[in-house]
């Protein structure tokens, strides 16, 4: 497959030049949050078929951006990781997410999909790192069959796939409730109270959560005119 290139020597083309086809950047997206299988990054970008799935992962091979490595047991199955370079796109990626909710999001389209597990990477970018100021606290999400966890260290934040070996608090909640939450027609705090969201663990910990993560207010893209 050929590259199709900008042809400028300029650091924002030649970057795009390398993640600016389609799907390409939703592929860094699933790999920021740990390695995943080929059957992995199917199953989260539904709509991609094979054969441009297998060429997009050649690509990121072939630019130094991902890499082929072997799941440590009981797994022992090839997954597909990001480099070093490929890592550093992390940045951009979460600030697209923040300008994306904030400009682009609005309501959800009937014929979009949703995964929770896309939630994993959206905690990073609406992670409020002034409010968490002192917190050590590991959080468990369980959302339909997806389990993620995020580890708050007085300000820093890492969220990851798969459950938190302790966590202090865990989190429940069917994919409605959490769509919804995605959406932002609720908030976390009254999602927790009103019961859409079953919690447990400890408590000042639960007491936190919601003030740890602050979701971009909707704006318009076309102000009315004056």
């Amino acid at each position: 497959m050929d590259q199709r290139t900008y042809n400028q020597y300029c650091a924002t083309a030649r970057t795009l030049d390398l993640v600016g086809e389609r799907w390409t950047l939703l592929l860094v997206r699933e790999l920021l949050t740990g390695p995943k299988r080929f059957g992995d990054l199917q199953k989260s970008l539904r709509g991609m078929g094979t054969g441009l799935l297998a060429a997009r992962m050649k690509h990121l091979e072939r630019e130094g951006l991902a890499r082929k490595i072997t799941l440590p047991p009981p797994a022992r199955t090839p997954a597909y990781a990001l480099t070093e370079a490929g890592e550093e796109l992390g940045p951009a990626v979460l600030a697209l997410a923040r300008w994306g909710t904030k400009w682009a999001m609005g309501e959800r389209r009937e014929s979009e999909t949703f995964h929770p597990g896309w939630a994993v990477l959206g905690m990073e970018a609406y992670f409020d790192a002034e409010a968490a100021g002192g917190v050590r606290a590991v959080y468990e999400f369980r959302v339909g069959d997806e389990v993620f966890h995020v580890r708050v260290d007085d300000g820093a934040i890492e969220a990851l796939h798969g459950p938190a070996q302790h966590p202090d608090a865990v989190v429940e909640a069917d994919e409605a409730a959490f769509a919804a939450l995605a959406e932002g027609r609720s908030n976390l705090a009254d999602a927790i109270e009103e019961g859409a969201f079953s919690v447990s663990g400890d408590r000042q910990a639960l007491d936190r959560l919601p003030r740890l993560f602050r979701r971009p207010s909707a704006a318009d893209r076309h102000p009315p005119a004056p």
